[in-house]
């Protein structure tokens, strides 16, 4: 008796805020998506059992659970090689939590986890920006700041799966503080958290007007709203934060000499305002032989349904398994 081929696979995006998962064909086309709220399950089993469910009932709307051949998982400070959640600093868990095998267990199919940097690069090589590229750096700036690069179109991943943590590199000896443990890390200064600071501390040290004092809850899109109408102090804000982003990006490029690098993740969607001081840092600090040379790309695909994506091609390459033959 010949076994039919599976076609299908479900692509999971656990992100700080919200878990995205969708079953994706051979070809690429979403064929159905869906989310729920990550911090709604702060205790590890009752996530997975949600998680569990939520792929089972997707699936059965969608041409039944039988038809899915694995699931890829894209989350913040996983390791492909353990198929563990390690210490991840903005996830409701803590410590190694084995949730490859945890949700295998209970699905009964193979499943893959991948660090969620990882996922976006693999996402934006096989459907966005980095498409025919071989030399690139893929980084995802919101919460936190992860990176991935590819050199001559392989995937580098460390000897750990941990590569490409630009984020949790010092730029400021005894800086501010990192959810990581350490001090002054990149992330503390240019993720979403970081840009809050730097506009909190420019108005503190500082007597000059800015609409910034009159919002109770500040945030980076309410930053950049202040900049489109002329905020000073919030354009200053993305200039400080440009400038660090840039030289870090600017250290990155210089040992790892890529085409381009692209920016993914909410941060993103300011712009402009943040990538025009990236790209002037970015050009001071850069080795010499390379000015010029680098492009500095924001991507052009939707964040979640490139994350999405990128999980699912993560699950096409996890051997086949099933309980069920």
């Amino acid at each position: 008796m010949q076994t039919s081929i599976k076609k299908r696979v479900v692509g999971v995006d656990i992100g700080n805020s919200l878990t995205s998962y969708a079953i994706v064909d051979v070809r690429g086309n979403v064929i159905a998506h869906d989310s729920f709220a990550t911090p709604d399950y702060p205790e590890i089993n009752h996530y997975v059992d949600k998680l569990t469910e939520s792929i089972i009932t997707i699936s059965e709307a969608n041409g039944g659970y039988e038809t899915i051949r694995s699931v890829g998982i894209s989350c913040p400070s996983a390791s492909y090689a353990s198929g563990c959640i390690e210490n991840a600093a903005n996830l409701p868990w803590k410590g190694v939590v084995p949730l490859g095998a945890m949700l295998r267990d209970r699905l009964g199919i193979a499943v893959a986890l991948g660090n969620d940097a990882h996922n976006t690069a693999l996402g934006e090589k096989m459907f966005g920006s980095a498409h025919g590229m071989k030399n690139f750096i893929v980084l995802n700036l919101g919460v936190g700041l992860g990176s991935c690069f590819f050199s001559e179109g392989h995937e580098h991943q460390g000897a750990d799966g941990y590569a490409g943590e630009i984020g949790h590199t010092c730029i400021e000896d005894h800086g501010r503080p990192c959810p990581c443990g350490l001090e002054g890390c990149l992330e503390a200064y240019v993720a979403a958290a970081g840009i809050v600071q730097t506009a909190r501390e420019l108005m503190e040290g500082s007597d000059a007007p800015t609409k910034m004092r009159d919002i109770k809850e500040l945030d980076p899109p309410a930053i950049v709203q202040l900049c489109e109408e002329g905020d000073a102090m919030a354009i200053e804000v993305f200039r400080r934060t440009g400038y660090l982003f840039g030289r870090g990006l600017a250290t990155y490029a210089s040992i790892v000499n890529p085409e381009a690098i692209i920016v993914t993740g909410g941060i993103s969607n300011a712009g402009h305002w943040l990538m025009d001081p990236t790209q002037e840092s970015f050009e001071n600090h850069v080795f010499r032989n390379m000015r010029g040379k680098v492009r500095l790309m924001v991507s052009e695909l939707d964040n979640r349904e490139r994350d999405v994506l990128g999980a699912s091609a993560l699950a096409w390459e996890v051997p086949e398994y099933s309980l069920f033959k």
